[in-house]
């Protein structure tokens, strides 16, 4: 069963021709789930666009989030990744994460958000601590609008405190964060295809 996972770049750097550590996990996690028949459709890097602020799925003139918002519900994955700043999931990503809040008072006749049966898995980055808080934000916040979590469901890479040395510089990708995205790869994808054929009953 052929499935697609649409990416979420949650970098703060806002143009696109910038090199971004997270397009560089993001490509790792490609790479794990092309042997799992799953592919990215698009990476969408956020900041790119004017995603207003808010907790609605449409904000007015101008938003950029339907538009994004339809190509999320029409994955069966969703990778959100981001960095780390201030050892916490960035502003781009919490963005994101509220504005999918409108999720909850959208429910179908049973109950069901329109997330229902999207899986979500998180890429992450940074150069300090943090990458467990950063998930652990991510995962709850996701699993309150509907999106279930896969066992290891996340793909990070943290770097030295302060260091000079992002993600994207590296030589080669470390075995540790290729092996770990394997797993986070054949998890989210085996759940996606148990969610595709018998999906939650509401």
């Amino acid at each position: 069963m052929a499935l697609t996972a649409l990416a979420l770049n949650c970098t703060l750097k806002a143009d696109a021709s910038e090199e971004s550590s997270t397009d560089a996990m993001i490509a790792v996690l490609k790479d794990a789930f092309a042997g799992h028949d799953v592919t990215i459709s698009e990476t969408i890097r956020v900041a790119a666009h004017d995603v207003k602020p808010g907790v609605s799925s449409d904000e007015g003139d101008g938003d950029a989030w339907p538009a994004i918002r339809a190509k999320i519900l029409a994955a069966d994955i969703l990778i959100l990744g981001g960095p780390i700043w201030m050892g916490q999931v960035g502003s781009v990503a919490k963005r994101v994460l509220e504005r999918m809040d409108a999720f909850i008072s959208e429910t179908d006749d049973q109950g069901r958000m329109p997330s229902y049966g999207k899986v979500a898995v998180a890429a992450i980055v940074g150069n300090e601590d943090g990458a467990h808080f950063s998930s652990a934000q991510i995962f709850q916040s996701l699993n309150d609008v509907g999106f279930t979590v896969p066992a290891v469901a996340a793909c990070y890479w943290v770097g030295e405190a302060m260091g000079s040395i992002d993600f994207k510089d590296l030589d080669q990708t470390p075995d540790k964060v290729t092996t770990t995205a394997r797993m986070v790869a054949s998890n989210a994808a085996h759940l996606a295809k148990l969610l595709k054929d018998a999906p939650y009953p509401g």
